[in-house]
């Protein structure tokens, strides 16, 4: 009997390949009707990275990603003020990748269906319900065909929520959940062709009261951008804010019209751009417990945060590999999911409160931005040593 993943963004494959690897057998099933390679840029921190490496993806991230070197902090007018080096510049074992997020998408769906077998994702199918008793041994899953508008009753071994920020298998097990929760931070992204700027393989955090620019590149000739902006105090998600919508140059331009970095043009970057995306940095406040008995979630579903940190997809695949190791150690598995919420519901509810404290971080001087970035990696678990001296998560 298979374990059953909902969701084929990035946390959901990530699964499938991680307990395929320790033997346990796995389907996906994706509500999009057609997996394209759409979305921006995205970053994979090497604790992320090891664990995609482990699983013989290394050649393939190789070849879709850029290897990030540095972040280097500064104003609007280029002026540095702090540089951090990243990846393996910065000591670890493996590298730090800014990849396109759809070719990540892709690159791990093909790996899936490679090793899994062709019938192993099944797009258009979306998860409507389940039971889950706690007296059989299975849980009971509801999956809709968009195609056909049927719903089709199957049993699943366990059922994975990893269907995103709007999951529904989170919101089955959490009714009273409540909106999302708004930093009152909107944002503007896309990607742009543009020449290499400083070492080609550099992030730049350009910030300006309440503006703020995040670029680097992701490779193909291509540079990914984010235009942040304060426009409100933080609150919960309602009516203005919207979720993500088609974004228009007329309203992200004005404020980043006049930044003269010298060694980016950043007005080019925002013009030069094809299709702008708009969306509210959210979150939402860490869950008490994410599953019982067969049903757990991962990735966005159980912990979204503000991407701030670099940290949402990484620790989804962390989660994933976590998800497999105690799932191959035992044929309980309401006692195995229960371990890897014991051993992930806390250390990314960590992450999320401190993408908040580095969100809300007003730090200006290069000590100030060292204390920061410091803060914010001990506390996330991606001090270079631990990282670097801990046992693999695979397990024979």
């Amino acid at each position: 009997m298979r374990v059953l993943i909902a969701g084929g963004g990035i946390g959901g494959p990530a699964t499938a390949l991680s307990l395929h690897a320790a033997g346990v057998e796995t389907a996906v099933v994706e509500s999009t009707r057609e997996i394209r390679p759409l979305g921006v840029g995205i970053n994979l921190l090497p604790h992320a990275v090891r664990e995609l490496i482990e699983l013989g993806l290394g050649d393939e991230l190789a070849a879709i990603g850029v290897a990030t070197a540095e972040n280097v902090y500064c104003d609007r007018f280029g002026k540095r003020i702090f540089t951090e080096p990243r990846g393996l510049a910065q000591g670890y074992r493996w590298p730090q990748y800014s990849v396109h997020r759809g070719e990540l998408q892709r690159l791990l769906l093909a790996a899936v269906r490679e090793r899994l077998g062709a019938d192993a994702v099944r797009t258009g199918a979306r998860m409507v319900g389940f039971e889950d008793s706690g007296q059989r041994d299975s849980v009971r899953v509801r999956v809709l065909d968009r195609a056909t508008g049927t719903v089709e009753e199957t049993a699943a071994r366990a059922l994975i929520g990893a269907d995103g920020l709007h999951s529904a298998v989170r919101a089955a097990l959490h009714p009273q959940d409540g909106p999302l929760l708004w930093s009152g931070i909107r944002m503007w992204r896309g990607t742009t062709r543009a020449e290499p700027f400083l070492t080609g393989r550099s992030m730049v955090i350009v910030r300006d009261e309440d503006a703020e620019l995040v670029a680097y590149p992701i490779g193909g000739g291509r540079a990914n951008w984010v235009c942040q902006v304060r426009m409100s105090e933080p609150g919960p998600l309602t009516g203005e804010a919207a979720w993500h919508r088609a974004g228009r140059l007329a309203d992200v331009l004005p404020h980043f019209e006049d930044w003269r970095l010298g060694w980016l043009d950043v007005p080019g970057l925002l013009t030069g751009c094809d299709e702008i995306l708009e969306y509210p940095m959210v979150d939402r406040e860490p869950l008490p417990w994410w599953g019982s008995g067969r049903v757990t979630l991962l990735g966005d579903a159980a912990h979204p945060m503000y991407p701030v940190g670099a940290n949402g997809a990484s620790q989804a695949v962390v989660d994933a590999r976590v998800l497999a190791s105690e799932l191959a150690r035992t044929d309980d598995v309401p006692t195995a999911l229960a371990r890897y919420e014991t051993e992930r519901r806390e250390a990314t509810a960590a992450v999320v409160r401190a993408n908040r404290a580095m969100n809300r971080a007003g730090a200006r001087t290069p000590e100030e931005l060292a204390r920061v970035t410091d803060t914010y990696r001990d506390t996330t678990g991606g001090d270079v040593r631990t990282l670097n001296a801990r046992a693999s998560l695979s397990r024979p």
